[in-house]
């Protein structure tokens, strides 16, 4: 028996639906009809005999069939993408979208501040940033990079290590002024910490010093938050201490309004990295992109290589 060739167009509109959740709304961004893409939906659905997206008249979602295959189709339309670049005439101008994802505090902070000179530079690109502190899927939910602030763990991602990000404990000057300032790790049993949820070690502060080793502590925190820029007000108002990304607050300890301290105990720092799903084939518009933010963030004021 002959084995037929997969359908591979298809998948690839499979993968555009599923991004946009809109049957009318991928047909605009691939220049076709509701009918064609509706068909090629269906084509596939009819081979395998299965559904994969579940439709009605307000919404389609994802079956389980459909959201078991997303992560291949999505891959399907990258790689057909990035060929068709590669191969085409014009290669040479990078164009089309990248969608990127990025840390809510760090993408308003500086990425903004990146984006004129890179529109300038590739007008023809669209920029899709998603700015949230939640560790996405790039493959599953079809993102072409995506910054990190961690220590990474995920070895079938590609990764561009940017810079270091130093966590430090700091706390405003008037806060020192009322209740001390901590001079070693157990000290802060006696003080008021404002917590970071989104830690893998939630509540549990670790510290090293050159000479005393290492000393761990769970401080009282007063208020919790799964991003810093809430609790930054309540910091700078002296309500406690907290460990603070040194982008967030280098600023702040230039001009006086925050201390450093326990400044002979460290916290082990983070890297800034540049994470994307390992493909042989990138497409130029997001490879530009790329090396235009490596650029970009390794020389922020706060940046440490």
């Amino acid at each position: 028996m002959t084995k037929t060739l997969p359908d591979l167009e298809a998948w690839a509109i499979f993968a555009k639906v599923a991004e946009h959740g809109s049957f009318s709304r991928a047909a605009r961004e691939l220049g076709l009809s509701d009918p064609t893409v509706s068909k090629a939906i269906g084509r596939i659905e009819a081979r395998l005999r299965v559904t994969l997206i579940a439709r009605t008249s307000r919404r389609v979602s994802l079956t389980d069939a459909g959201r078991a295959a997303l992560t291949r189709a999505t891959r399907i339309l990258a790689e057909g993408e990035a060929i068709e670049e590669e191969a085409g005439e014009h290669a040479s101008v990078p164009r089309g979208r990248v969608r990127v994802s990025a840390p809510l505090s760090f993408g308003i902070g500086y990425l903004g501040a990146t984006l004129p000179g890179f529109l300038e530079a590739y007008p023809e690109i669209i920029v899709d940033f998603a700015l949230s502190d939640r560790k996405i899927d790039l493959v599953a939910e079809g993102f072409d990079m995506a910054l990190r602030i961690a220590t990474l763990d995920d070895s079938s991602m590609l990764s561009r290590r940017l810079s270091t990000v130093r966590l430090l404990l700091v706390a405003a000057p008037g806060y020192v002024e009322r209740h001390g300032m901590p001079r070693r790790p157990s000290d802060l049993a006696g003080h008021r910490a404002l917590g970071y949820s989104g830690s893998t070690s939630r509540g549990v502060w670790r510290f090293r010093h050159a000479s005393l080793g290492e000393e761990t502590v769970e401080p009282p925190v007063c208020v919790w938050s799964d991003n810093v820029d809430l609790t930054m007000p309540a910091l700078l108002a002296g309500q406690g201490l907290a460990i603070m990304p040194e982008f967030m607050v280098w600023n702040e300890l230039r001009n006086g309004r925050l201390d450093m301290a326990m400044p002979g105990w460290s916290v082990d720092p983070l890297g800034l990295h540049l994470v994307m799903p390992a493909s042989p084939l990138r497409p130029l518009r997001v490879q530009v992109l790329i090396d235009y933010l490596a650029r970009e963030l390794a020389h922020t004021p706060w940046a440490r290589a």
